[in-house]
C-alpha cells in the first residue's frame, strides 16, 4: 500500500477519523492503531504478519526478563539470545540467498558442491527497520537506559504503519513516551502536517518518479546505449532522484504520523550541501547514522583505542551498513567506499592536530570547492548503489569516461530533466528558518483557504509528474 494512491488515502481517511474519535480514550486507541498498522503491513502479504508479531512479542519477552534479572552474566546471555532471534530472522530472509551463491561461487570453480541449498526466500517488507527499532528496544533496556513499556505500547512501537515499512528508525524513547500522553485532536498541528504530506508528494510523484522515468532507469539498465554525456547526467539525476524519492517518504511519514498526534525525528537535512563526508552522514538518513553511531559504531570501540582501531571499526560499520541495505556486493562496495572517505577525512583531520597546522581560513570559495568535490563523492558511491551488479557498475563507469562517447547525441537529456536536477539541489539550499516561515504562514490561513491551496498543489502534483507511482526505493531494504 503506497502512499501516494488512493487505495491508501482511503485507507488513512477511515483511520484517521477513528483515531481521532478514540484519541482521548488509549485503552481503545491502542488495540485498534495496533490492528490498523497489521492491516497496513499486511496489505504487502499477510504471510508476514506473523513475522512482525513474533519479534513483537519475542523481543518484548526477552526485554522484561532482562529488566527483572540482576546478575550481570543472565542478563547478557538473555540479550544474546533475543539478539539472535531478531538477528536470525533478518539474516534468513535477506541474506542467506546471498551467502549462499556466493559461497557456491567460490567453490564452483575448484569442484566443490556448495554445503548450502540455493532457496529462493521471499523479502519481508520493511524488515531491517523493525529489526533495527527491537534491537535499540532491547539494547536501551539492557544499558538501562530505558524501562520496557506494556506488550501493547511496545507493538503500536514496532508496528505503527507510518514509519513500519521505510523509517525512519524511531528509538523507543522518542516514541513510547508520547502513548504516555493525552492526544487532543484540536491541537493536532494538522497544517504543519498537511504542509509536510504535499512537500513529500512533489518531491516523490514528481521529481523522483520523473527522472527515474525519463532518464534513471534507461541509462543504468543499458549503459553501452547512452552517451557519456547521459551516462553523467543519469548520475547525478540518481543522487537526485534518491533523495527525492527517500526524504519524500520521511515528509509524508512525518506529516501522516504528525495527523495521528505523535512527532517523528527528522531524518534529512539538506545532505548535498554538505561539506565533507562526515558532514553528509550528519544530514543524510540521520536516524541510521545515530543507530549505526550508537548500536555498532561505540559498541566496538569508536575511536577510542588508537587511529588503527578506529580506522578498522569505521570500515567495519560502513560496511555493515552497506549491507544492511541489500545483500549484494554492490553494497558491500558502497558501503567500503564511504568507510575509506571517513577513514581518509579522519587521517587529515588528525594529521592536522598532529603537525599544529592552522585551520583553513573559511571562505565562499572553499565551501563551494567543498560542496562541489563532497557531491562528487557522494555521486560516484551512488553508481554502485544503484546497479544492479559490479559489472553494471563498472560498466557506468567506462561509459562516462569513454572518449569516443563523450561528444555523442544526449537525447534523454531533457530540459525536464535538468529542470528536476536542478530543483532537487537548490532546495538543498533553502535554510530550514525558510521552510519554517512558510509552514507558520500557511497555518495562518483560513480552512477554506488552505484546502484551496492544497487542492490546487494536489492537481499540480498529478499534472507534472508522470503516470503511475513508483515504489519507494527504501522499501526495498
Amino acid at each position: 500500500m503506497l502512499f501516494p494512491t488512493i487505495q491508501f488515502a482511503v485507507f488513512f481517511l477511515l483511520v484517521l477519523v477513528a483515531s481521532w474519535l478514540l484519541m482521548q480514550r488509549p485503552v481503545k486507541w491502542k488495540p485498534f492503531m495496533l490492528a490498523a498498522s497489521y492491516v497496513f503491513y499486511g496489505a504487502w502479504d499477510w504471510r508476514f504478519v506473523g513475522l512482525l508479531f513474533a519479534v513483537t512479542v519475542v523481543t518484548q519477552v526477552g526485554a522484561v526478563l532482562i529488566n527483572r534479572v540482576v546478575d550481570d552474566r543472565r542478563r547478557r546471555r538473555l540479550l544474546v539470545m533475543t539478539l539472535v532471534f531478531d538477528l536470525g530472522l533478518l539474516a534468513w530472509f535477506k541474506y542467506y540467498g546471498f551467502f549462499a551463491s556466493s559461497l557456491a561461487n567460490l567453490l564452483s570453480p575448484v569442484g566443490l558442491n556448495p554445503p548450502l541449498p540455493l532457496l529462493q526466500v521471499i523479502l519481508p517488507v520493511g524488515i531491517s527497520f523493525f529489526t533495527f527499532q527491537a534491537i535499540s528496544y532491547v539494547v536501551d533496556i539492557y544499558r538501562g537506559t530505558f524501562k520496557p513499556g506494556r506488550l501493547i505500547d511496545f507493538a503500536v512501537f514496532l508496528s505503527f504503519f507510518p514509519h513500519v515499512v521505510a523509517g525512519p528508525i524511531v528509538r523507543p524513547a522518542e516514541f513510547m513516551p508520547q502513548l504516555k500522553a493525552r492526544h487532543d485532536p484540536r491541537h493536532v498541528d494538522a497544517s504543519r502536517a498537511f504542509f509536510l504530506i504535499f512537500i513529500g508528494l512533489f518531491k516523490k510523484v514528481v521529481i523522483a518518479n520523473l527522472l527515474a522515468t525519463e532518464i534513471v532507469d534507461a541509462t543504468f539498465a543499458s549503459p553501452q546505449s547512452h552517451s557519456s554525456l547521459e551516462m553523467l547526467v543519469g548520475v547525478y539525476a540518481y543522487a537526485v532522484q534518491i533523495y527525492a524519492d527517500f526524504s519524500g517518504y520521511t515528509d509524508m511519514a512525518i506529516g501522516i504520523a504528525l495527523l495521528l498526534g505523535f512527532r517523528f525525528p527528522q531524518n534529512f537535512d539538506s545532505p548535498y550541501a554538505a561539506q565533507s563526508i562526515q558532514d553528509f552522514w550528519r544530514r543524510w538518513h540521520m536516524t541510521l547514522s545515530r543507530w549505526l553511531r550508537d548500536y555498532l559504531y561505540i559498541p566496538l570501540g569508536g575511536n577510542r583505542g588508537g587511529s588503527g582501531t578506529t580506522y578498522r571499526n569505521l570500515m567495519l560499520t560502513m560496511v555493515l551498513g552497506g549491507l544492511w541495505h541489500g545483500a549484494a556486493w554492490t553494497f558491500v562496495i558502497w558501503g567500503s567506499i564511504h568507510g575509506t572517505y571517513l577513514c581518509v577525512d579522519h587521517w587529515r583531520h588528525a594529521r592536522r592536530l598532529r603537525l599544529n597546522l592552522p585551520e583553513k581560513p573559511d571562505t565562499i570559495a572553499r565551501r563551494t570547492a567543498q560542496r562541489i568535490i563532497t557531491f562528487n563523492l557522494v555521486c560516484f558511491a551512488w553508481i554502485f548503489f544503484r546497479s544492479e551488479s559490479l559489472d553494471n557498475a563498472f560498466d557506468v563507469l567506462r561509459q562516462i569516461f569513454d572518449p569516443s562517447q563523450w561528444f555523442q547525441p544526449a537525447p534523454l537529456v531533457t530540459a525536464g530533466v535538468i529542470a528536476a536536477i536542478a530543483v532537487g539541489l537548490i532546495e538543498q539550499y533553502i535554510p530550514r528558518a525558510a521552510w519554517g516561515r512558510a509552514m507558520a504562514r500557511f497555518s495562518y490561513f483560513a480552512p477554506v483557504v488552505q484546502g484551496l491551496v492544497l487542492g490546487v498543489a494536489l492537481l499540480l502534483i498529478n499534472t507534472m509528474g508522470p503516470r503511475g507511482v513508483a515504489p519507494f526505493i527504501y522499501f526495498r531494504f
